[in-house]
């Protein structure tokens, strides 16, 4: 095993891009136990030393992680990682709340998860001076197209800790609660956004919310504004292979990952030519495709030079550690400045699926809400907080029995 892993070689050569944790970091420490359990006596020393330096809590503007992205689901994650820990806190907010449901449970609950992530990555977010360290507290996925219930839960998560982020879905309701949160000077993520018309939709909220927030003097320095693109949701879960198919295309992995990285390139390129402030952050990566008989990395060396955030679940990371055949994938700076194969371009832009998200225009406001990738997305989303909800019932149960 290679002592600096691939997330560390691309960093090096990609001047302002950030690695951050797609979990909650209360998990960070078991899932280091696991993989070093797992893996060759020989390479546990040098696992162990990239794991320290992942988290590096001597001296954190040294670590590999520079945030956070988490979620509902994603925080149940942290209950079901220390159970025994969570019912003692279940238990206690019960006693202090009298009366309480399983949904204003789940609600104290997730603030809980919040508040001791966030506190992980404040000694960061301090030695940064208030630049880097944060992590994304989503609303609940539940409310996407509730303006109201989400700003109400926006307010709450963002004043958890300093280094909170306030995640918010790419609804059309979402953006006028981004628009909203950012002239008030507080700092917000864009999730559930898979198409250029989101992205820019959301560049251009921001920008105008951050006018509001300078004419009226709000404080803007704890402020970040970073912008998802759930990439492989884009690709994999919104139909795109099925859209060509009914224009008589079909279409491989190279050329789904490809029409994925379009629309990010595209929105890179185009950010950085307006100049807003906003920085964009790739999300739900995938290992491929294979070219030649080998496996890539097309999400990563795709992205080298980038000026973005990349984060990274821990599956993710594991098969990023283990991927075989380091040694034949080379990052080379600038190539996120590279457009896709021409050919390729113009085979995806004969299916009005890819073509429409791949135009500024492509989509209303009144339309991003019935976009596949988001619907499934969505669903899945709320599907998973249910079972944190659940959580906190049975905690109520016991409490009760």
């Amino acid at each position: 095993m290679r002592e600096n892993n691939l997330l560390e070689k691309l960093v090096e050569i990609s001047p302002g891009m950030e690695i951050w944790w797609d979990s909650s970091p209360l998990v960070f420490e078991s899932w280091r136990r696991k993989m070093l359990a797992k893996a060759e006596e020989g390479d546990r020393e040098t696992l162990n030393r990239q794991f320290g330096r992942m988290i590096n809590r001597e001296n954190p503007e040294a670590s590999l992680f520079r945030g956070v992205t988490t979620n509902p689901p994603l925080s149940l994650e942290a209950i079901k990682d220390d159970g025994r820990y969570w019912k003692e806190v279940a238990t206690g907010l019960i006693r202090e709340n009298p009366g309480i449901d399983k949904e204003s449970l789940f609600w104290l609950l997730y603030k809980s998860v919040v508040k001791r992530g966030s506190e992980m990555f404040l000694p960061l977010f301090e030695k940064t001076h208030f630049r880097e360290g944060f992590l994304s507290g989503q609303v609940d996925p539940r409310k996407s197209f509730d303006k109201e219930a989400m700003l109400k839960q926006a307010y709450e998560l963002a004043a958890i800790n300093p280094n909170v982020m306030v995640k918010v879905p790419g609804t059309k309701e979402g953006y006028e609660v981004i628009e909203s949160l950012t002239s008030r000077g507080i700092a917000t993520n864009n999730t559930l956004s898979f198409v250029l018309p989101q992205l820019m939709d959301c560049a251009e909220s921001v920008q105008r919310g951050l006018e509001k927030a300078r004419k009226n003097n709000r404080d803007l320095s704890r402020w970040r504004s970073v912008i998802t693109h759930m990439e492989a949701r884009y690709g994999d879960l919104g139909g795109l292979r099925d859209f060509a198919r009914e224009k008589g295309i079909e279409l491989s992995d190279a050329d789904v990952r490809l029409a994925e990285l379009a629309i990010f390139k595209k929105a890179y390129r185009l950010l950085k030519e307006k100049k807003y402030p906003s920085k964009l952050l790739s999300c739900s990566l995938r290992v491929g495709p294979k070219v030649d008989g080998l496996l890539r990395l097309w999400h990563l060396e795709e992205k080298a030079g980038a000026g973005v955030v990349v984060t990274c679940p821990p599956s993710f990371i594991d098969e990023v550690i283990n991927f075989p055949g380091q040694e034949k994938i080379s990052f080379i700076k600038g190539r996120i400045d590279q457009d896709i194969p021409e050919e390729v371009l113009d085979k995806l832009l004969r299916i009005p699926y890819f073509e429409r998200a791949y135009a500024v225009d492509g989509y209303t406001r009144e339309e991003y809400n019935y976009h596949p990738s988001l619907v499934k997305t969505a669903q899945q989303f709320s599907k998973a907080t249910e079972e944190m909800v659940e959580f906190a019932g049975k905690c109520l149960a016991e409490f009760s029995a």
